[in-house]
């Protein structure tokens, strides 16, 4: 695929910048279709993004809708089909005012404005469409072969929500048909997978008015939530972790120390208690080095790996909240390691074990990110550097490859992120391992080394899940609702025939309730068919249990496995050993 430099130059696009081309010539002429449908329309940013492309554009007191997207889709292919040629060519400054004030350009204008004096400007032309940027492009417009526009949203100019709404026109591009057509598929597969319409099918969970971004577990959703807390202390308690938990509400002042009060308070949700500031806390990190420091401690106790199933709060835009995705209260499964600098390497690696064999369990392959050290960052030169190049020595040592992150640290230290990717390929960032050199310095932590002086720890923080609940979120569509028996809602469905075997079904029902099994019995005045297409497409049961005369004449139970769909017959002790056992092995 040929494409166009700011400088006029035309190369061989290298494979891996392919779609970012593709999808911002996409913009641009998105852009021209608004152009020639909407004279009116004054544009600002248009660019390509990780999964398409979008435009912000000023309309005036125009609304687009869904229904609008046909008329610019096929404006869209006309300007494809006159394969016009897309060029480049620089202005200066003074020039570049000039041609967008012309052109009645005003969002770009402002642009100008904002870059700095020494700043290139270049442009691309394609027919009656001009617009700033830096490249490159398709050399012609023919060369975007598949495309499709996908969703409207506002978004404010600059992301000031002081500055204008404008309307954002997003769409997706790939390099065929073959490509987009696959895309699409995944996306309708996606729709059907979307936890917040499973979770209320099965009844996992609830939002609701009273409470936006606060999620409502119900019944079903705790069966779940509790499995997998049993899970995680379970793998936790074997790998040397102690438990703690944290209040909810702690005074400003640690806030302040933490560094959370400078660099996070905008998310934080504050109180007063006895004329004093509060916080409501949206990390447990503060609260687990609180428990660190109540006490002397040796080198000897060290690593300590201190975790925490704790509740927090942060306060997130109410457009931004997306079912169990995005909330403002979650449990975050965190863990605080304090340890030795020569302790480093050896902790780092066991928390990335210990994050393999969570994903693993679940199906889920992942890749890796270290983030480095952001802008508006604690600490000293010295304490970053080492802290990112013992990261970096972990990841080699382990033999990991990873992707680098500039910038994009804590305010207290590099990390490394997990982003795992599901049965539809999509990718999720959960677990994190942050190291950090500042907080035990801002609270003064210390332990007495061999020679007896005193020492300063140095901090791991780390998450398997992230939130919970938004690990649930994911699990849900991961596993289209039907997840593995060890975490499903309700393991068992016990199915009568009719009446006539209904003492049958409760007395099965009943020893399998003994056993802890989560089992429910329908008893509903239903045909039976309609009872096993309920369990299996709306509760998504691991196994029913049919059970009619034949099955009491022999005192066996009918086994419909979720898995193949198949019917076999055996004795409810044989039943019971087998799916005990799966329990138990968290299959």
């Amino acid at each position: 695929m040929k494409i166009i430099y700011n400088d006029g130059a035309v190369a061989e696009c290298p494979a891996e910048d392919e779609l970012h081309v593709i999808r911002h010539s996409a913009a641009h002429i998105l852009a021209q279709a608004i152009k020639h449908l909407y004279p009116q329309a004054h544009f600002a940013y248009g660019p390509a993004t990780e999964k398409g492309f979008h435009y912000d554009v000023d309309l005036g007191d125009v609304k687009l809708s869904d229904e609008d997207f046909p008329a610019i889709e096929k404006e869209m292919q006309a300007i494809v089909k006159q394969n016009l040629p897309i060029k480049p060519f620089a202005l200066s400054r003074e020039e570049a005012v000039k041609l967008m004030q012309e052109r009645g350009e005003t969002y770009k204008v402002e642009h100008i404005a904002d870059l700095p004096e020494d700043a290139t400007l270049t442009f691309y032309q394609q027919g009656d469409y001009i617009d700033m940027c830096v490249g490159p492009h398709l050399c012609y417009t023919k060369a975007l072969k598949a495309f499709k526009l996908t969703a409207l949203s506002g978004a404010y100019w600059k992301n000031d929500k002081n500055n204008k709404m404008l309307t954002r026109v997003s769409g997706v591009a790939f390099r065929n048909q073959e490509e987009l057509n696959e895309y699409l598929k995944m996306i309708e597969e996606a729709e059907k997978r979307d936890h917040r319409r499973i979770g209320k099918e099965m009844g996992l969970f609830m939002l609701c008015d009273e409470g936006p971004g606060f999620p409502f577990f119900l019944p079903k959703g705790m069966a779940i939530k509790n499995a997998l807390v049993d899970y995680w202390r379970d793998i936790h308690c074997k790998a040397g972790y102690v438990e703690v938990s944290t209040p909810l509400i702690m005074n400003r002042h640690l806030w302040e120390t933490s560094g959370h009060w400078d660099h996070y308070k905008d998310n934080m949700y504050a109180t007063k208690i006895d004329d004093e500031d509060y916080c409501i806390k949206p990390m447990n990190c503060p609260g687990g080095v609180m428990v660190y420091r109540s006490q002397p401690h040796s080198y000897r106790e060290l690593p300590m790996r201190v975790g925490e199933l704790g509740i927090v709060h942060r306060h997130e835009l109410k457009g931004a909240l997306h079912g169990l995705f995005r909330v403002r209260c979650f449990t975050q499964d965190d863990a605080h390691i304090f340890m030795t600098r020569e302790q480093i390497p050896d902790e780092i690696a066991g928390v990335v074990h210990l994050i393999n064999q969570v994903y693993s369990k679940f199906g889920f392959e992942y890749f890796v990110e270290l983030s480095t050290r952001p802008e508006n960052s604690m600490g000293s030169d010295e304490d970053w550097e080492d802290a990112t190049n013992g990261l970096k020595a972990a990841l080699e040592r382990l033999e990991m490859p990873y992707i680098l992150n500039e910038g994009d640290g804590a305010f207290y230290g590099p990390k490394i992120d997990f982003h795992l990717r599901d049965s539809l390929g999509r990718t999720w960032q959960c677990g994190t391992i942050q190291l950090d050199f500042q907080m035990p310095l801002n609270f003064g932590l210390e332990y007495v080394a061999e020679d007896g002086s005193r020492k300063r720890p140095i901090m791991i923080h780390r998450v398997c899940f992230g939130s919970i609940e938004r690990f649930i979120g994911i699990l849900t569509e991961h596993f289209a609702g039907k997840f593995p028996t060890w975490l499903a809602p309700t393991q068992v469905k016990v199915l009568p025939v009719s009446d006539k075997s209904l003492d049958y079904a409760r007395q099965v029902y009943e020893r399998m309730k003994d056993k802890g099994i989560r089992v429910e019995l329908d008893d509903r005045n239903e045909k039976i068919g309609y009872k096993i297409r309920y369990a299996r497409q709306i509760d998504r049961v691991p196994y029913m249990l049919i059970l009619g005369e034949k099955e009491i004449a022999e005192q066996t139970v009918s086994v419909r496995d979720r898995a193949t769909d198949e019917t076999t017959s055996c004795t409810l002790d044989e039943f019971l050993a087998k799916l005990e056992q799966e329990i138990k092995d968290r299959v």
